[in-house]
């Protein structure tokens, strides 16, 4: 027979469909966590916008306190007052009513680069209709931008500049205010916004403002995010206007500027210590647009303002009115002046409100991405496809809430979206490689499971084949004593596998004499039916010299199979010689179970005692022969162990007295072949539901008596 293939342990099959995934996973931690902290690509950049404008969304800023207003030249102004832009007499009209409200300081949001086209000198010049006594006239009067200047001068004003990339032929404006830089010098300002120049006012209004602050932004995709604290403009340091308009208002002298490796570390304004980011820009943690921040113009010139909405704050004037001003977009959705940003950062600073991301924010994301993506990497593999998304639900939820709890409670914006995106990404990618691998490991085991049907298939066909063989070397009755009147002899033998160790034999040694045996080998299976063929091949070559002294035959048979017995098996057998025409009965038994003798008239059983140890388990044992008469009617029975060993669903044995018992019951006048088949079925019955434990073999001899006629 061939041998079964050996299948791959299922615990190998499984290793190996967790490891490929999880080199797979391995990998993509590595280039997802790479990309994340060294590559700053439009589409991160747009999403990480997008999840702090969401933070804003979800919780905008309520304001608290409220240290700056805007004087607005807004549609109201423009419909009491005139058409933009206004005489800067006008303009200086609205801050000399500025300066009896006493502000701080203010921030004009506004740049005065060309002379007054309503100037009288002005007008004089491009009027042909005014004559030369008028003209002369109205160049001696004071210009627009002079007033303006004067009007400038009575207050502490920052003029706003607008940086400009390119290098012009304008100046370089300087900067009012003094600048203490500490730390490192070689990185004072290199992450700033760089700008070669800007455009400032006339210097004839520049000249009278006390300071100046820039009033570019950073706008990135339309929308106004963050707002720099501080530039440099050719190569100088320079404050934006609504920090210089806080610095202006509280008097301070100076900036102090801390910057280190990475870029400005803080910016500080007397006991004020404002932390943006390494490029000086500060994130603007928006509320929404109110009304109560602004003061109409034309208001204002009315007398109508209330004293307190001005009095001791920060002022910043410039337009507002529609179609004059390009207002911007915000996270929150809405519009909003630069005027009202500028705004909104100095409430941030005084209620000490800021938004900030810090260095270790992105080192803290790649960290997260690396430990939440070891973990998918573990579980996915290992896990169904339901359970491992509640792990990805669970991580995600995990990392959103924490950038709302940072977010809400420390200002520390941390970008969740970008571990969120990227863990789906691995979890895609490990769950795709996990159900390939699955796939494979299917095939791969159901090509195994193939080839053991197969092999089982064979091993099957091989066993009925053996099996076949084996019933096939039994000798038939019918055939064997085909016309024979003197007796009758059955026997049947079932094996509890495919093949058994049991055996039976029998055949005609004379005219007279009919030897029979059954014997059973120890074990069961193929082992057990090839070793019963070799003994009952060499029990009946040993008979067939040795005949009819069955002690001496039973003693050689033992010398025979022991030394064709390498597995060391031993075989019980009973042997017996009947005298057909006497009823002279000879037998030897070893270690089998004993003759059982059923009366003729049925009324009851015997047993022939007597006999040895199983053969090949001593050598030179003095097997003796015994004797007994049969009277005509009377039946033989012999048996292997299979029958008083056969053991139901309860764990009882048959056992010998039930079938002594049983055998006594037997109606009288059963032939040899009824009584084999009584026994088959009274045997099925009694484990009915259990498994066979043993091969049970049957073998009957009735005795008719002489050949003058059945009796």
């Amino acid at each position: 027979m061939s041998a079964q293939p050996k299948a791959a342990p299922a615990g190998a099959v499984w290793s190996s469909s967790l490891q490929r995934p999880r080199v797979l996973g391995a990998v993509l931690i590595a280039a997802l966590a790479s990309l994340h902290h060294f590559a700053d690509t439009p589409v991160q950049s747009w999403l990480r916008n997008a999840w702090f404008d969401a933070y804003q969304i979800m919780m905008p800023r309520t304001r608290i306190s409220a240290p700056a207003v805007i004087v607005a030249v807004d549609e109201k102004s423009l419909a009491q007052l005139g058409q933009w832009p206004w005489p800067r007499t006008l303009v200086a009209r609205v801050l000399d009513r500025l300066a009896e409200y006493r502000p701080l300081a203010v921030g004009v949001d506004v740049i005065f680069a060309e002379p007054d086209r309503l100037s009288p000198e002005a007008i004089a010049e491009s009027n042909p209709r005014v004559g030369r006594a008028l003209a002369r006239q109205l160049k001696q009067l004071q210009s627009n931008d002079e007033a303006l200047a004067a009007a400038i001068r009575r207050l502490p004003v920052v003029l706003g500049v607008a940086g400009i990339y390119e290098r012009g032929t304008e100046p370089v404006p300087r900067p009012a205010a003094l600048f203490r830089m500490q730390g490192d010098p070689m990185h004072h300002l290199w992450p700033v916004p760089p700008f070669a120049s800007a455009l400032k006012s006339l210097d004839l209004i520049d000249a009278a403002a006390a300071s100046r602050g820039l009033i570019s932004a950073d706008i990135r995709h339309g929308v106004v995010r963050r707002v720099p604290l501080l530039a440099a403009v050719g190569n100088a340091p320079f404050p934006s206007l609504g920090v210089e308009t806080l610095r202006v208002g509280v008097s301070e002298p100076a900036f102090v500027v801390r910057s280190g490796a990475h870029g400005i570390e803080s910016i500080g304004i007397g006991d004020v210590l404002i932390r943006p980011d390494a490029d000086g820009h500060l994130w603007v943690r928006f509320s929404r647009h109110d009304p109560a921040r602004f003061v109409s113009a034309a208001d204002l010139l009315a007398g109508t303002v209330d004293r307190e909405q001005i009095d001791n704050k920060l002022v910043l004037f410039g337009v507002t009115g529609i179609g004059l001003l390009d207002q911007q977009a915000t996270p929150l959705g809405e519009r909003m002046s630069g005027m009202e940003v500028h705004t909104q950062v100095l409430e941030n600073i005084f209620d000490g409100n800021l938004l900030g991301r810090p260095r270790w924010a992105r080192g803290l994301e790649t960290a997260l991405i690396v430990i939440l993506g070891a973990l998918l990497v573990f579980a996915v593999p290992a896990l169904s496809p339901v359970r491992s998304s509640i792990v990805l639900v669970s991580v995600t939820g995990g990392l959103l809430l924490l950038g709302i709890v940072l977010f809400r409670y420390t200002g520390v914006l941390f970008d969740a979206a970008a571990p969120v995106i990227d863990l789906n990404i691995l979890f895609g990618g490990l769950l795709r490689a996990t159900l390939a691998e699955s796939a494979r490991a299917q095939q791969r085991l159901e090509r195994e499971l193939q080839a053991q049907r197969e092999a089982a298939a064979r091993m099957a066909g091989e066993l009925e084949a053996a099996r076949r063989v084996q019933i096939g070397m039994l000798p038939v009755p019918a055939l064997t004593f085909e016309g024979e009147r003197r007796f009758e002899l059955h026997a049947s033998m079932e094996p509890a596998r495919e093949v058994g160790g049991d055996l039976y034999d029998f055949f005609m040694a004379g005219r007279s004499r009919l030897f029979f045996l059954v014997g059973d080998v120890s074990g069961k299976g193929m082992p057990a039916s090839i070793f019963m063929a070799l003994s009952k091949a060499l029990y009946k070559s040993t008979a067939l010299r040795s005949l009819p002294d069955l002690g001496r035959t039973m003693i050689e048979a033992n010398v025979e199979i022991t030394r064709e017995n390498p597995e060391l098996l031993f075989v019980t057998l009973v042997a017996c010689m009947l005298d057909v025409d006497t009823g002279e009965l000879a037998y030897c038994n070893a270690g089998h179970e004993p003759p059982q003798v059923i009366a003729a008239g049925g009324t009851g059983v015997r047993q022939l005692e007597g006999g040895g140890p199983p053969l090949c388990t001593l050598e030179d044992y003095p097997y003796e022969t015994g004797h007994a008469r049969l009277v005509p009617g009377e039946s033989l029975v012999l048996v292997s162990d299979g029958v008083p060993e056969a053991m139901n669903a309860a764990g009882e044995l048959f056992g010998r007295a039930r079938l002594n018992r049983f055998l006594s019951g037997m109606p009288a006048g059963l032939s040899a072949s009824q009584r084999v088949a009584a026994v088959n079925d009274e045997v099925r019955r009694f484990y009915a539901g259990a498994e066979m434990a043993d091969d049970v073999t049957i073998l009957v001899v009735r005795w008719i008596g002489p050949a003058t006629g059945d009796r």
